[in-house]
């Protein structure tokens, strides 16, 4: 018999549980449907929406393109987005900081996918909760802006262990800024050696043929491996 006189209930465990069942479902709606889905995290202010804006504009003669658009209370990046022709929803996520794999299913029904070919969710700006959520993306991109600091692997580790693909913004500001990207590479790499890592600049397009290299060549080969 227990020595204990009350029950240990670890909510968080099967709270993230439930939601990696849920993250197969969308990964399963997706792949049905040919969708292939990129969770665009970063901290607030770190370029989510230029990027996106840049990225759209590069690719949405060859690609159809939907974004949805998660903030706790905001339309702003939304209309920014819609300015584009991409198709767009906004999801308010009710003061929560991060999205989840069932929020990211009602999104993609909400929005209607099954004339798109690329999807971004942008996430909720910030480096801790949205790490810990599989929302059901074919892969996980985050961005680090060099005015933040190349020292950020170290205080949130896990958004860095996490993602595939980490672009290291406005290096048009390097020069402002003791930002050592080199010590950036190195403590990412030893978190993730897997992390491609892609310096560049949404504001000014500088090396950003980079990323639109990588995101193409992940989505074909997400389209083979259906095929």
């Amino acid at each position: 018999m227990s020595d204990k006189a009350f029950e240990i209930l670890e909510t968080k465990t099967r709270l993230l549980a439930d939601n990696d069942r849920e993250a197969e479902a969308v990964r399963a709606l997706l792949a049905g449907e040919g969708v292939f889905l990129v969770n665009l995290m970063a901290s607030p202010g770190a370029g989510k929406t230029t990027t996106l804006v840049r990225t759209i504009e590069a690719l949405k003669d060859r690609y159809r393109i939907g974004v949805m658009e998660a903030d706790v209370d905001s339309d702003i990046d939304a209309k920014a987005i819609a300015a584009t022709g991409a198709r767009v929803i906004q999801l308010h996520t009710g003061g929560s900081c991060h999205m989840d794999a069932d929020m990211t299913r009602r999104g993609l029904e909400g929005m209607g996918i099954r004339d798109l070919d690329l999807v971004f969710l942008e996430n909720v700006g910030n480096l801790v909760c949205p790490a810990e959520f599989d929302v059901g993306a074919q892969k996980k991109v985050m961005i680090l802006s060099v005015p933040e600091g190349d020292d950020k692997s170290l205080k949130y580790p896990l958004m860095f262990r996490v993602s595939d693909c980490m672009l290291v913004n406005k290096i048009d500001t390097a020069p402002v800024f003791d930002f050592d990207m080199e010590a950036c590479r190195e403590r990412v790499l030893a978190l993730n050696p897997d992390m491609k890592i892609i310096p560049l600049s949404s504001g000014t397009g500088e090396n950003f043929e980079e990323w639109l290299d990588w995101l193409e060549a992940e989505l074909q080969a997400f389209r083979a491996k259906k095929g």
